[in-house]
C-alpha cells in the first residue's frame, strides 16, 4: 500500500470511529472538511526512548490548537488509543496528562515506533521510538557449575549472556589470599595442559550497564597422580631427640602414603608414628637413635598413579647460612659471619676464599686461600651455631669469594653455597672522613653560639640587678 493510500486509510478510520462515538453519546464533533482558522501544531517532537523492562514510561504528544480534532496513538497497525478513548484492551496502556501515552510494566516487546497521529486533512504524526533495556542474565555450561578433568588435557568453560544491549562476559579465577584475576572477555575461557594450578573457581561474568553486574561460578577439579612436595629434603638429627619428616600431597584424589626407610616399609611403633592432616603427611620418629640414621622416602598411590620424593635423615652438620653483610667497613679485612645447624659441638671448621678478577666483560677467579679454624662458637639455641671469623690482607676495592664446610663427630657436612663480598675503596672512606669532620666542625661552630646566647640571657637577666 502506498503511502498516499495509506493515509487515506486513516482518513476514513478517523472519521467512522468519530462518527461511532457519536452514535454512542453524541458528544464527538465531527472534523469538519474546512480547515480552522488556526492549524493544529505539534509541540512535542519525535524521541528516541530507552526504558528497563519492567517499568514504567511516558511517550508525550502536546498539540497546539487541537479543536475538534482527535490524538491517535498507534504502534503500527493496532490502535491503541483515540483521543481519551482507550481502544487497546491492554490494560498497561492509558492516556495521562492531555495525550500522554503511559505504559507500565514495560515489556521487551512494547519496543518499536509509537505514532501519535493528528485526524486533520493532512493526518500529521509524530513518531517516539522506544528501547527496552533488559539487565543481563548468565547461563553456565555445564548447568551444574561442575568440571572434571584429567591432567594435561584441554579444558573448554563456557558462559552464555542474554540482555539488550548484548553484555560483555569477563572471565576471572578466584583467589583467597590474592584476589580475583582476570582471564578472559570473551563467553569461553580455553585452559590447554591443565595441571593441579589450574584447579580451582572460576568465574564469568556479565556486563552491558543496566544495573547490576551478574555472576556465575564453576569449580574446575583437576584429576592426576598424586604430586609430592617435601618440606625439608635434608633433616638433621641427633640421638635421643625428636624428628618428624613432612611430605605434602597435591591432588584432588585421596591418595594413600607410605612412608620407607632405605627401601624398607615402616610401620608404627612405640617410636616411630604417622600423621596425616589434610594435605600434609607427617613421620614422627621419637627418641632418635643411631640405626634411624638413612634415606627415607615417601610414597603417594592413588587410581592415576604413584609418586616417590625422598628425605635425607643425618647427624652431620648442616650446610652454612652466611649472615654477615656483601660490603666491609674496611679496606683491607672483611668479618666473615654464618651459621650452622648442628646438635653435637663442632670439631673443626673450613674456610676457603679467593679473589674475584672482573671488569664489564671480564670475570676471573684467583687461587683458593685455605683456613682450617678450631671453632669457637656461639650456641643461639639447642641446634645452631653462630661463627665469624676475620679475613685480613686483603685488596681495597677488590671481589672475593668464600665457602665454609664444618665437621661435627658424624662428619663433614656439605661445602657451603658461595658467598661474595666486597672491601671498600679509599674514595668511599674519604667522603665518610669528610662527612665526620664536617660534622665535627659544624658542631663546634654550634656550641659558642649556643654559649654566646646562654651570656646574653645572663647579661640581660642579671645586668640591672648588678647595676643596682
Amino acid at each position: 500500500m502506498s503511502y498516499y493510500s495509506r493515509r487515506s486509510y486513516w482518513q476514513y478510520a478517523l472519521y467512522f470511529f468519530a462518527l461511532a462515538v457519536y452514535c454512542i453519546d453524541g458528544s464527538f464533533i465531527l472534523p469538519e472538511n474546512d480547515p480552522p482558522t488556526t492549524a493544529p501544531k505539534f509541540l512535542s517532537r519525535g524521541h528516541l526512548y530507552k526504558v528497563i523492562v519492567g517499568e514504567t514510561i511516558e511517550l508525550p504528544c502536546k498539540v497546539q490548537n487541537l479543536g475538534s480534532f482527535v490524538l491517535l496513538w498507534r504502534k503500527g497497525s493496532s490502535v491503541l488509543t483515540a483521543g481519551h478513548l482507550k481502544i487497546s484492551r491492554d490494560q498497561r496502556f492509558k492516556i495521562v496528562g492531555d495525550y500522554n501515552l503511559q505504559i507500565n510494566g514495560v515489556k521487551t516487546q512494547d519496543a518499536g515506533d509509537y505514532i501519535c497521529q493528528l485526524g486533520d486533512q493532512e493526518n500529521r504524526d509524530q513518531v517516539h521510538t522506544v528501547e527496552i533495556l533488559v539487565p543481563p542474565t548468565l547461563r553456565a555450561l555445564p548447568h551444574n557449575g561442575q568440571v572434571t578433568a584429567r591432567k594435561g588435557s584441554t579444558v573448554t568453560l563456557e558462559c552464555k549472556a542474554s540482555g539488550n544491549p548484548v553484555p560483555t562476559i569477563f572471565w576471572f579465577k578466584k583467589d583467597v589470599f590474592s584476589g580475583p584475576t582476570h582471564l578472559s572477555d570473551s563467553s569461553t575461557l580455553i585452559l590447554e595442559n591443565v595441571d593441579r594450578h589450574h584447579a580451582g573457581t572460576y568465574q564469568c561474568s556479565a556486563d552491558n550497564g543496566v544495573k547490576e553486574r551478574v555472576s556465575m561460578d564453576i569449580q574446575l577439579t583437576i584429576l592426576s597422580p598424586p604430586e609430592i612436595t617435601v618440606e625439608k629434603s635434608w633433616v638433621h638429627a641427633a640421638e635421643g631427640y625428636d624428628v618428624e619428616l613432612v611430605c605434602i600431597v597435591h591432588g584432588d584424589v585421596s591418595s594413600e602414603m607410605l612412608w620407607y626407610q632405605n627401601s624398607f616399609l615402616l610401620d608404627p611403633t612405640d617410636r616411630r608414628s604417622m600423621y596425616p592432616r589434610d594435605d600434609r603427611y607427617s613421620l614422627i620418629i621419637r627418641n632418635f637413635q643411631p640405626t634411624d640414621f638413612g634415606n627415607y622416602s615417601c610414597v603417594a598411590d592413588n587410581a592415576l598413579g604413584r609418586t616417590k620424593k625422598y628425605i635425607e635423615v643425618s647427624g652431620r652438620p648442616g650446610p652454612a647460612d652466611f649472615i654477615s653483610p656483601a660490603l666491609s667497613g674496611f679496606l683491607d679485612h672483611y668479618n666473615l659471619t654464618w651459621a650452622i645447624e648442628s646438635v653435637p659441638p663442632l670439631d673443626e671448621i673450613k674456610l676457603l676464599y679467593r679473589r674475584l678478577l672482573m671488569n664489564e666483560t671480564y670475570q676471573h677467579p684467583g687461587k683458593w686461600h685455605e683456613y682450617h679454624i678450631k671453632p669457637t662458637p656461639i650456641r643461639t639455641d639447642g641446634s645452631h651455631y653462630l661463627m665469624s671469623y676475620v679475613v685480613k690482607n686483603l685488596e681495597h676495592n677488590a671481589v672475593y669469594e668464600a665457602i665454609v664446610q664444618a665437621k661435627n663427630k658424624y662428619g663433614w657436612n656439605e661445602i657451603s653455597d658461595i658467598h661474595q663480598f666486597y672491601t671498600r675503596n679509599h674514595d668511599l672512606l674519604l667522603d665518610i672522613d669528610m662527612e665526620y669532620k664536617m660534622g665535627v666542625s659544624s658542631n663546634n661552630r654550634i656550641v659558642p653560639t649556643i654559649c654566646g646566647i646562654i651570656l646574653c640571657i645572663f647579661a640581660l637577666v642579671f645586668n640591672p640587678i648588678i647595676s643596682t
